[in-house]
């Protein structure tokens, strides 16, 4: 037996989840001297939170390349002294879509720290 959709058990969507992991991107980013003037590598992984939206097309949601080209526009922009100010920046830019209710960025600088796998931040803002 099939329930309308007005029924309090039928499915409802909560929400969508879009993500991108492991985004690579050559950065000029540091606050100390040696850093400057070169390019570092970083992993970012980047979260949006959109409503229960219906997703017909494209059109319907954030497309992936969105978020990577927010990441060169950063970059293109110049030397960032701290991952957490590229992060934020990211995150700002991500929330322009109207659509985004929150997102949560994370910043990975791998060569930060010598005896670890991995360094960095992770930020989250929602509307």
């Amino acid at each position: 037996m099939s329930q309308s959709p007005e029924s309090p058990s039928a499915p409802r969507r909560q929400g969508l989840t879009i993500f991108v992991e492991g985004l690579k991107v050559e950065a000029g980013i540091g606050v100390y001297d040696h850093e400057h003037g070169r390019l570092q590598t970083l992993l970012i992984d980047v979260r949006l939170e959109l409503g229960p939206v219906e997703i017909h097309g494209l059109a319907d949601t954030v497309n992936y390349e969105t978020v990577a080209n927010a990441c060169r526009r950063i970059v293109a922009e110049g030397h960032v002294g701290l991952v957490e100010t590229f992060a934020e920046r990211l995150a700002l830019d991500c929330l322009t879509d109207a659509r985004v209710r929150a997102v949560t960025v994370r910043v990975d600088k791998p060569g930060a720290l010598e005896a670890a796998a991995g360094a960095g931040c992770e930020l989250s803002y929602s509307r």
